[in-house]
């Protein structure tokens, strides 16, 4: 019976040391888990965003192929405005015998100004304008009394802008302040 006593006492005490083993572990276990839990729901958080990044740069992408799908074409068809244009220039709307056909270029340059400006493109005139860099390149400087600095003087051939972005800059001619010329040295004096 002794025997048995000792038994009985060593048992609860192995037991809860086994208890208390396994509880440690199962904390531990806990942690653990709850650790890749937190990196997984972490991760899947980071998975649907750049989804979510994805899928609204490929809209963007969509959208300004629309906007700017006829970018080629309408660069192609720009010489045939500005020839249109510099024929009207050369020709007098006075004289007779080119009348009938001084007519007909002006429809056909009104309409095609109306094909252009349907799919947003529209001209860059800068003429008496200040200087833009973004949507002028200057061709030459010249020296003017009758405007201000950095104004554009003359327009080579227009600019043109489709929805909003240059499409072609205008070439321009830029004034500048006059140049001062120091007064001459009387050498008789």
């Amino acid at each position: 019976m002794a025997d048995e006593q000792t038994l009985d006492t060593q048992t609860p005490e192995a037991n809860s040391a086994a208890e208390a083993v396994s509880g440690e572990d199962l904390a531990t276990r806990v942690q653990v888990l709850e650790e890749q839990l937190a990196a997984a729901q972490d991760q899947s958080l980071r998975v649907a965003a750049e989804l979510q990044n994805i899928r609204r740069r490929a809209e963007q992408d969509v959208e300004k192929a629309h906007k700017f799908a006829l970018e080629k074409f309408a660069n192609d068809l720009l010489p045939v405005v500005d020839s249109l244009e510099r024929g009207l220039e050369l020709t007098s709307a006075t004289d007779d015998s080119i009348k009938p056909v001084r007519e007909g270029m002006e429809l056909t340059l009104k309409l095609f100004h109306d094909t252009l400006k349907r799919y947003q493109l529209e001209a860059v005139d800068p003429h008496g304008a200040p200087f833009n860099p973004e949507h002028h390149q200057a061709m030459a400087m010249e020296e003017s009394t009758h405007v201000e600095p950095g104004s554009v003087l003359k327009v080579f051939q227009k600019g043109y802008l489709l929805n909003g972005r240059l499409l072609r800059p205008a070439m321009v001619v830029v004034s500048k302040a006059p140049s001062v010329t120091p007064p001459s040295i009387d050498e008789q004096a």
